[in-house]
């Protein structure tokens, strides 16, 4: 199979297209033809060396994809199997699929995947897969980070950072849907006005309001009550604004640490305010036990319906994942990135 590999920690360049066997579905796996893959911050974090969840090289990169089931692994009971002790969902060779992988196994940038039963979930009819390739990662961090760890309620306001990014441009609808009041944080004029575009009731553009000028942006914005929900999906010293940006019982969600920088807390900032800080990481939620497939199945549900729009912004193929990278790590796009690995399966 034709896939891409990262032969040593580098920058985009150490991203090698070669020729592997073909992997087969062990015990509860199925086979995934990948037809799109979905590129994410932690995969340049991977390939530079500064993921800590990584392994050595060389790796097969990429944790979200979409494709097609080839075949069905042992233990793993087929059309039947929603409910069954597998818990497969009615899986069965030829379902249109989303996968989900994990930091530490062979990922996605790849023309099959094996992958564990419960990170696969069927996909609704016409939702094409550039786009389905985009949701097992940002979209469900930011439905999870909202909907389950904030409890985002109607009329409640909710400020994200990096708006404009794969999870910011998600959490930006899902929050608008539930009937919140949006204020969204973006770095440039053209990214926060694509974040109103997509349902965001305010914005603060960093470069008019840099550093603290955020804080006091969204104090003025709020009429000086603050958020009630604070999504951090930067870190660093964002996310010491994030705390002052929360206001009475308010929580704060933090997922990330972009920024690669230590994070400096008074705890003055929250504690007076009876603040709630949740940490999130998908990763660490999967190894103790939680099964996304329900969370996928809504989010894709809402997605083909039409409730959610799924920006992707570029596509590359396959044997262009370096250039994939290089767009990722200039900050400049708006949406998702996402690599076409095979033509869709034909009936």
């Amino acid at each position: 199979m034709r896939a891409v590999r990262i032969e040593e920690f580098g920058g985009p360049e150490v991203l090698v297209p070669v020729e592997l066997p073909d992997p087969v579905a062990g015990p509860g796996e199925v086979l995934v033809r990948v037809e799109a893959a979905g590129v994410n911050r932690a995969d340049a974090l991977t390939r530079s060396g500064s993921y800590h969840r990584a392994g050595r090289p060389p790796l097969l990169p990429g944790l979200e994809a979409a494709g097609t089931v080839v075949a069905l692994g042992p233990g793993v009971s087929g059309p039947d199997g929603l409910g069954g002790p597998d818990g497969s969902g009615g899986l069965r060779v030829g379902s249109r699929v989303m996968a989900l992988g994990a930091a530490n196994a062979p990922g996605f940038y790849a023309e099959l995947a094996a992958v564990p039963v419960g990170r696969v979930a069927v996909l609704p009819d016409g939702l094409p897969a550039t786009e389905a390739a985009a949701l097992p990662v940002a979209w469900l961090t930011a439905w999870y980070c909202l909907r389950r760890l904030a409890r985002v309620a109607k009329g409640e306001t909710v400020v994200v950072h990096a708006a404009a990014s794969g999870v910011g441009s998600a959490a930006v609808q899902i929050a608008a849907d539930a009937g919140a009041h949006v204020i969204a944080v973006a770095g440039s004029p053209d990214k926060a006005r694509w974040a109103a575009e997509l349902g965001a009731h305010a914005v603060v553009d960093l470069s008019a309001h840099p550093g603290d000028g955020a804080v006091e942006e969204v104090a003025r914005l709020t009429e000086g009550r603050g958020a009630d929900v604070v999504l951090d999906t930067v870190g660093g010293r964002v996310f010491g604004q994030s705390l002052r940006m929360a206001g009475h019982a308010g929580r704060v969600v933090a997922l990330a640490n972009v920024a690669l920088e230590p994070s400096t807390v008074d705890t003055r900032d929250f504690y007076p305010k009876n603040v709630t800080v949740h940490g999130f990481q998908l990763t660490n939620l999967l190894e103790h036990g939680y099964d996304p497939r329900e969370d996928l199945r809504e989010i894709a549900a809402r997605v083909a319906a039409g409730t959610y729009r799924v920006p992707v912004e570029t596509v590359f193929p396959l044997e262009r994942a370096a250039e994939a990278h290089e767009r990722l790590e200039q900050r400049a796009n708006r949406g998702k990135i996402v690599l076409a690995v095979a033509a869709p399966a034909t009936g």
